[in-house]
């Protein structure tokens, strides 16, 4: 925006009525944010006739915006640790693809070393996929072949089966990922009496795999619940439902549902199968490493 640099001269105002003016404006700011009025005789900010009205909304406007800040944080992690219980973890995952009509289509199975630091292995495991692997470190991800020494750079899209995609199996980290702020309490489902804490996040780097998700988690346990995942263009790709391993009193995430938004309107089931603390070698996070070893265990 361009804004001119043209000033134009008015008459100059006595001092007696600048003053009312100035005292009548900034009585109606400190009414907008709850301050109390003047006295007669003294400025906003009492005696001395020093005008706060103004910077008083600025402040007020700059601590809700980092109290919002402050309190999302915590939320993700604790909606974080229903997906990742601890910062190294082996999880034995089984993907099914379903059509619109309910009936099944493929299914993969999949060996997620899921590392701190944002660092993650996959091994695929069905006879068709048998052999290849996924590496992500931080923002980068490969693709390694079985009959190739050469890694494959992808992107965290990168579809693995039906909407699966590696960044749907490798991440389980919002709190690293994203910020963002609490919307206010929504339902947790567009049918549901139950009231749900509804987080806006933002990506926070460029190797996520959703630029916006709208998350819903529990109000008393910050268990993740639901999600809109809108992708770099802001449109929607996917709606995310997660089904706990014990509604009652949920402590994993036994499943993720996604239902494509945008073509097909296919489901895709991510079941975690089992999980277990392991913490690999470090040779196995290195994309060179991988290409010249292509059986680990």
């Amino acid at each position: 925006m361009i804004y001119s640099t043209t000033t134009q001269r008015k008459p100059i105002q006595p001092l007696g009525q600048w003053r009312r003016r100035s005292l009548a404006s900034n009585a109606r700011s400190n009414v907008a944010v709850g301050l109390p009025l003047a006295r007669r005789g003294e400025g906003v900010g009492g005696s001395g006739g020093r005008t706060l009205g103004g910077l008083g909304i600025v402040l007020l406007t700059l601590l809700l915006g980092t109290a919002n800040a402050q309190d999302i944080t915590p939320l993700l992690k604790d909606a974080d640790r229903y997906r990742m219980s601890a910062e190294n973890l082996q999880v034995d995952t089984q993907v099914s693809v379903f059509n619109a009509d309910g009936s099944p289509d493929k299914q993969r199975r999949y060996t997620v070393f899921a590392q701190s630091e944002r660092k993650s292995l996959v091994l695929m495991q069905s006879p068709v996929e048998k052999g290849q692997k996924v590496l992500m470190l931080g923002d980068d991800f490969w693709l390694l072949m079985p009959n190739t020494q050469r890694p494959m750079r992808i992107t965290p899209m990168q579809k693995l089966l039906g909407d699966a995609s590696t960044g749907d199996i490798a991440t389980m980290n919002w709190a690293g990922d994203y910020t963002g702020q609490v919307v206010g309490e929504e339902p947790c489902q567009p049918d549901s009496k139950a009231s749900c804490l509804h987080l806006s996040l933002q990506a926070a780097r460029k190797g996520v795999t959703y630029q916006r998700i709208e998350l819903w988690i529990g109000k008393t346990r910050h268990e993740p619940v639901r999600a809109d995942l809108f992708v770099q263009s802001d449109k929607l790709a996917k709606q995310a439902r997660f089904v706990m391993d014990k509604p009652s009193n949920p402590t994993n995430v036994a499943e993720m549902v996604l239902v494509d938004q945008l073509s097909n309107k296919k489901e895709t089931r991510i079941q975690y199968l089992s999980r277990k603390e392991r913490t690999v070698a470090a040779e196995w996070l290195n994309p060179m490493f991988l290409a010249r070893n292509p059986s680990l265990e």
